[in-house]
């Protein structure tokens, strides 16, 4: 029994690909936990960043540094009254929420958090995350028009003209790290004669820029840039979010296309909203940043190396649960802050316990794939809460022109211009051979 529920651990491909049903329904159950504890961890970061962002504290009272929020949060929306208006087509209305929870997670399994740690490798993975997460605005369009309101139906149209609006550019944008992945050459400008063909597989990108040597967002410097760039605004607004929040502008339509909701199935909104913010950084991270790659692979190799580079995620966390004791020595000797204070040293010392348990090498050198990858999410995270703090919402006609008159023709230029540097050799010899 035991060798049958460690027999996978030794192997080098997805639980998927290797047809071990079992250890892909345990990825599963992974990724669902780790990703809404995510959701949970994002929820107080980003109040916390935006309070700082705007001077002020945030969250401080419910747990040290508010910590406890998110829960005390989930259990008041679980116990608020469930409100359906009158004339709403209820079975819709229930199943919207229900519907974009289910979008937004699914499309994480293909995601490769490392070089065997993802649910299985498609052959079309990129178009199988990009096909469910298209699925996701309908769920938004069901909310709108099943609510029987004015605000809500305008925010759901608002949704599915967005969404056709960015996909456009963005598929470009990943149909350029297609090309790119279908190279053969060294560097950020090694091209040679006999390209390969483009992958749609998520894991083989990944592979694909280790043996270029190079991470795309820096291949064929600047295109792979722009190409990076053009996606990381369309992200913004594929999910919704400031200053593409349109659908949901609370200055123009209360709270857009879930105004009507309340309670459990409100926050089943934010969920899925969170867990597509992480599905479409996972997608960047994985064309553009070298996926679950450590920084400098090729040029730093060695068991030296690969040990220092897996322990430096569990160093940062040391940092953190340092953090927590030196705030904890800071605050205040008042009978009042006492719970707070106590609460900062339990947290330290659960956080330094954790830190030292990544810094074991046997534990540091099998997870520093999913760590990287972590961090990399965790990046494009901080860059959502960034662009809310920071950019005014644009207005409907401003979106609709960036995304026609802009984004669209940059991704066009960037993908042709893209092709005709990886085909330079066979142009050239191809040139040569007219000439002659």
């Amino acid at each position: 029994m035991w060798n049958f529920l460690t027999g996978y651990l030794s192997s080098d491909q997805t639980p998927g690909v290797a047809g071990d049903f079992l250890w892909a329904l345990i990825y599963i159950c992974i990724i669902f936990a780790g990703v809404s504890g995510f959701v949970v961890l994002m929820n107080w970061g980003e109040r916390k960043l935006l309070a700082h962002f705007q001077i002020r504290l945030g969250p401080m009272r419910v747990g040290p540094h508010g910590l406890l929020q998110p829960i005390a949060d989930a259990v008041k929306l679980m116990t608020k009254e469930d409100v359906i208006p009158d004339g709403a087509d209820k079975t819709i209305f229930w199943l919207a929420p229900v519907w974009v929870v289910l979008t937004g997670f699914t499309t994480l399994i293909v995601v490769p958090f490392g070089r065997t740690h993802a649910v299985t490798d498609m052959n079309i993975g990129i178009l199988y995350m990009l096909g469910i997460s298209s699925l996701g605005v309908l769920g938004i369009i069901m909310a709108g028009w099943a609510s029987n309101s004015h605000y809500p139906l305008l925010g759901s149209l608002r949704s599915s003209a967005q969404m056709v609006s960015y996909e456009v550019a963005m598929g470009l944008a990943i149909v350029s790290a297609i090309v790119m992945s279908g190279i053969v050459g060294l560097g950020m400008y090694g091209v040679q004669n006999g390209g390969g063909v483009g992958t749609l597989s998520m894991v083989q990108i990944v592979q694909a820029q280790q043996a270029q040597h190079v991470w795309f967002i820096f291949k064929f410097f600047p295109l792979g840039f722009v190409a990076f760039g053009i996606f990381a605004i369309a992200m913004i607004a594929e999910t919704n979010r400031a200053p593409f929040d349109l659908p949901e502008a609370e200055s123009e339509l209360v709270a857009g296309f879930h105004t009507e909701y309340s309670g459990l199935r409100w926050s089943l909104f934010m969920l899925a909203e969170y867990a597509g913010m992480f599905a479409v950084s996972s997608i960047a991270a994985t064309l553009w940043l070298g996926g679950w790659l450590r920084p400098f692979p090729n040029l730093l190799a060695g068991k030296t190396w690969d040990l220092a580079f897996a322990m430096f995620p569990g160093f940062l966390v040391l940092l953190v649960g340092v953090a927590a004791f030196y705030n904890a020595a800071r605050m205040p000797k008042h009978p009042a802050l006492k719970p707070q204070t106590i609460g900062l040293w339990v947290l330290g010392l659960i956080v330094l316990a954790v830190g030292l348990l990544l810094m074991i090498p046997p534990v540091a050198l099998r997870i520093s794939d999913i760590e990287w990858f972590v961090l990399k999410i965790a990046f494009f995270m901080y860059l959502y809460v960034w662009y809310r703090a920071t950019f005014p919402r644009y207005r409907f006609d401003q979106l609709m022109k960036v995304g026609w008159k802009v984004l669209l023709p940059v991704s066009l230029g960037v993908l042709v211009v893209t092709g005709i540097v990886g085909l330079a050799p066979e142009l050239k010899n191809w040139l040569m051979k007219g000439a002659r």
